[in-house]
């Protein structure tokens, strides 16, 4: 008799007297990089072969692979689930591992009783784990004390994990590796309001930032005495409304007094009306450009989205830009040669469809050397850019998938999308930063958390020192 794990509320057992030899019990499972990370968490072996891909592509399996005994302890659960289920007692396992199994492997793990032993109420079963190319990854016997009385009990309910790959301190981190390069001068472009305000002389309390406050002197004043704030010490730049901040802090910029510009309680458009201006002297070759630094729990790195802020529909000229400035900022906070996927709804390429059209050309550029410092790979759907399973399932072959460390969207509204959504439902960590200016923009939003603000003054003290020895 053979029976499968159907996911029923209930466990029942099946006692020694039911068991006949020839019996079996099987499940499936399909093998997610979570499941290495939670296993690694739990048996404290770290072997980079199981949680680096860069270390695993120097190895003979090319690519993460399973903890072995993660395969083994499937077949732990079919023993204590099914067959012969609750009350079964392990006596002894053997076990043999023949293949790797790979992330987005689907595993039949099955048990087949071979041998029963009536005085000591011992069952034998043959163990497998056969994968689905028909692959044998892991084989052995089991020895198991059957129980000898019905058991039905309700699957207990388990508590829900949160796997938060990059722990609590990911912004202590970021503060530390900023702190020892000191603090950079920075516009604040008509923070008249309290949280603009706060978030400048926050950023300053952290030692990344000297703000210099540009907007009307009363109005500043106001805010921070109606929010116990203390402006002893700080420059003042009195200008009459946001639009002469704008303009005066942009000027600030041009002429090298600040190293970063800080948006305040003004519209974006405002601001950047100002930054493009010629009178400004602040652009550049390139494209100006946002990118969202996020982390999420359900990615083991940082990640950046681009563009999600600045550009609405931009052309394949305009992408090539937002590519090579999220690569600049990439490598600024130490990923050598970043992953780009160039995102899509699919990951082939349809004429009807532009965004696939356009990531094919970005690749092909970064293959003639038009893009250079990253690695580019597209049209990408967003689960083959950042699951190894699900690239894995649909065959695509690429070191890219799975693994980007920036995903370009196609235009503003998925990308703000997108982001906002791995923000306030995916529990994703954020900084947001302009590029492609002479300076960094730090565009701050009421709605961002007091963290999201002080990263994104610190993204910009680290674009603003590379910018010392690198000007763009």
């Amino acid at each position: 008799m053979s029976t499968s794990n159907s996911n029923i509320p209930m466990l029942r057992n099946r006692t020694f007297d039911e068991i006949a030899v020839g019996d079996s019990a099987s499940t499936e499972r399909v093998l997610m990089l979570q499941d290495i990370q939670l296993f690694a968490l739990q048996s404290g072996d770290l072997n980079p072969q199981h949680l680096d891909p860069e270390f695993a592509a120097t190895t003979p399996f090319q690519d993460v692979v399973a903890h072995g005994m993660w395969g083994a302890s499937l077949l732990s659960a079919v023993l204590g689930n099914q067959l012969p289920g609750p009350g079964t007692v392990y006596r002894s396992q053997t076990l043999r591992f023949l293949a790797p199994i790979r992330v987005g492997d689907r595993l039949t793990v099955q048990v087949t009783v071979i041998g029963k032993d009536a005085a000591s109420h011992c069952v034998t079963l043959a163990c497998s784990c056969v994968n689905q190319d028909g692959t044998t990854v892991i084989e052995g016997e089991a020895e198991v004390s059957a129980p000898t009385r019905h058991i039905e009990r309700p699957r207990t309910a388990l508590p829900e994990i949160r796997l938060d790959t990059h722990g609590q301190d990911g912004l202590q981190k970021l503060l530390a590796r900023v702190a020892s390069s000191g603090r950079i001068r920075v516009a604040v472009v008509h923070p008249c309001d309290d949280v603009s305000l706060s978030a400048a002389l926050e950023a300053r309390d952290a030692g990344l930032i000297d703000p210099v406050l540009v907007g009307p002197r009363p109005k500043l004043i106001a805010v921070a005495a109606g929010q116990g704030l203390s402006l002893d010490g700080l420059t003042i730049v009195d200008v009459p409304h946001s639009h002469a901040a704008a303009a005066e802090a942009a000027a600030l910029a041009g002429k090298a007094d600040v190293e970063a510009l800080m948006k305040g309680s003004l519209h974006t458009d405002e601001l950047m009306a100002a930054v493009v201006s010629s009178a400004a002297g602040l652009r550049t070759k390139r494209r100006i450009s946002h990118c969202f630094l996020l982390h999420t729990p359900a990615y083991p790195r940082p990640f950046i989205v681009t563009d999600a802020a600045i550009n609405i529909a931009p052309t394949l000229n305009e992408k090539a830009d937002i590519v090579r400035n999220a690569i600049e900022l990439a490598q600024v906070i130490g990923v050598a040669e970043p992953k780009v996927a160039i995102l899509a709804a699919v990951e082939t390429i349809n004429g009807n469809m532009p965004a696939t059209l356009d990531a094919a050309a970005l690749c092909k550029m970064a293959d003639r050397g038009q893009i250079t410092g990253g690695l580019l790979d597209g049209p990408l759907a967003f689960d083959n850019a950042v699951s190894i399973a699900a690239a894995h399932i649909k065959g695509i072959a690429s070191p890219v998938a799975g693994q980007a460390d920036i995903l370009v969207v196609p235009d503003l509204e998925s990308g703000n999308m997108l982001a906002k959504q791995l923000i306030y439902l995916g529990g994703a960590n954020s900084a947001g930063i302009v590029l492609g200016a002479r300076v960094p923009i730090i565009l701050t939003s009421r709605a961002d958390s007091r963290e999201s603000r002080i990263a994104s003054c610190a993204i910009a003290a680290m674009l603003a020192h590379h910018y010392r020895s690198t000007p763009p």
